[in-house]
């Protein structure tokens, strides 16, 4: 499988990482890196892994502009895009076409050539000019996957809510994985 995993600056970032180290763990995943600047900027704010760690994870890695990337043609094929963490102002951008750099033109080749494309938008409160994009988008077929934590898995840690959100990540894209507890329609009564 042949998936790209773009990261930006929102807040967040342990998820993009978290799901670059699932995907390494289940192996025969071959991963195109893309991270912004300023998902550069919030990778060295909010954790402690490098950029160069990072790269470390993907298979293949590609600076945000440059444009003549192989992904950045329909003719290159992947099985999917993934956005996480997925910053408004990138939300804008893939919402309208606006292809300044790799990242926002390779999920405008994934939309027109009609690819899993999910992002995870990471923003609160929401305003109306985001909750139109994400409607917008999702019209257009892109799964909108804001990190909800779940509760009914009582999670103990941090860790254990990333790790739910990045197993409905890869849900999105056909990939199981025990990431994430499922829903058994049983309640635990005390």
């Amino acid at each position: 499988m042949r998936l790209i995993v773009a990261l930006t600056g929102a807040t967040g970032v342990v998820l993009g990482v978290r799901l670059l180290q699932a995907l390494k763990d289940i192996g025969d995943m071959e991963t195109h890196l893309i991270v912004s600047k300023w998902g550069q900027q919030t990778l060295e704010h909010e954790t402690t892994v490098t950029l160069t760690g990072l790269r470390e994870l993907a298979s293949h890695t590609y600076s945000p502009g440059d444009m003549t990337a192989a992904l950045s043609s329909g003719s290159f094929g992947i099985d999917g895009m993934v956005i996480v963490p997925c910053s408004m102002r990138t939300l804008a951008a893939v919402t309208y076409g606006y292809g300044d750099n790799l990242i926002h033109r390779a999920a405008d080749v994934t939309l027109k050539e009609q690819r899993p494309l999910v992002v995870v938008p990471r923003e609160t409160p929401l305003s109306a000019t985001h909750l139109e994009n994400m409607l917008r988008l999702a019209r257009a077929g892109v799964t909108i996957l804001p990190p909800m934590p779940a509760f009914y898995n009582h999670p103990a840690t941090v860790e254990e809510i990333v790790d739910h959100v990045v197993g409905r990540i890869l849900d999105q894209l056909g990939i199981t994985t025990s990431l994430s507890v499922r829903w058994s329609g049983e309640m635990k009564r005390s």
